[in-house]
């Protein structure tokens, strides 16, 4: 016969499972790639934009990475109403998500840059390269090489702090766990099955995120090789 507990364990797998695939991966993926958009922005005015701009970004770090996401969250979805703004639960996830990533990205891409020597865009600008074209041939090629790891990092404790999406009701995997244990009073088991699955999510998007560090160092070094044979550098 089987146990009890073994049997809500089945029942509940299904439920957390399609939070999961439907709220916490969408809710990572996007809210990722929307925060090292911005993060990049944000590296870019704070090395080389004016002034103001750069007080305003500086100022976004501060503040980010001064408060806790939790209360970053709160203030976007229970607080804004007060002054007229309402916004859907999901809708308020990505924004305090990509806020906060975009924040922490920011000093990790900025940090990668500055990495490149100066003789880079030196050699770039002597051989005619715009400063674009030396951002893009020459330096981000190998900024992206010594940010890849702190971002696979960033992106893994993206997958777990997506839990904190369900204090703004957003039916993602663990709020689904909790409402599964309010029917059953059964939180040790259901709260130990979406540990589970968060380690799991959690390890099957690290050996992915593994191969994308392999492919795009890979990636880089013929980005690099295809510069050098540039025309160009035969002057």
């Amino acid at each position: 016969m089987t146990p009890s507990w073994l049997n809500l364990a089945l029942d509940s797998l299904w439920p957390m499972i399609y939070a999961g695939l439907t709220f916490t991966i969408p809710l990572t993926l996007i809210t990722f790639a929307l925060g090292i958009a911005l993060g990049f922005i944000v590296a870019l005015i704070r090395l080389y934009g004016p002034k103001p701009l750069v007080a305003v970004a500086r100022f976004y770090v501060w503040l980010i990475r001064g408060t806790p996401l939790l209360v970053q969250l709160f203030l976007i979805f229970y607080a804004l109403p007060s002054a007229g703004i309402t916004l859907e639960a999901f809708t308020s996830a990505i924004i305090g998500f990509t806020l906060n990533v975009g924040a922490y990205t920011s000093e990790v891409i900025r940090a990668a840059l500055t990495s490149v020597p100066k003789g880079q865009w030196e050699a770039s600008h002597s051989i005619g390269m715009s400063w674009w074209q030396s951002l893009h041939r020459i330096v981000l090629p190998q900024a992206a090489r010594v940010s890849i790891p702190p971002l696979s990092n960033t992106f893994i404790s993206l997958v777990k702090d997506t839990s904190l999406a369900s204090v703004i009701t957003v039916p993602e995997m663990f709020l689904a766990a909790q409402r599964i244990a309010a029917v059953t009073y059964q939180p040790l088991i259901l709260y130990t099955e979406a540990a589970i699955l968060y380690l799991l999510l959690s390890s099957v998007l690290s050996a992915l995120q593994v191969r994308l560090e392999k492919k795009f160092a890979q990636q880089s070094g013929s980005n690099n090789k295809e510069a050098k044979n540039d025309p160009a550098y035969q002057h």
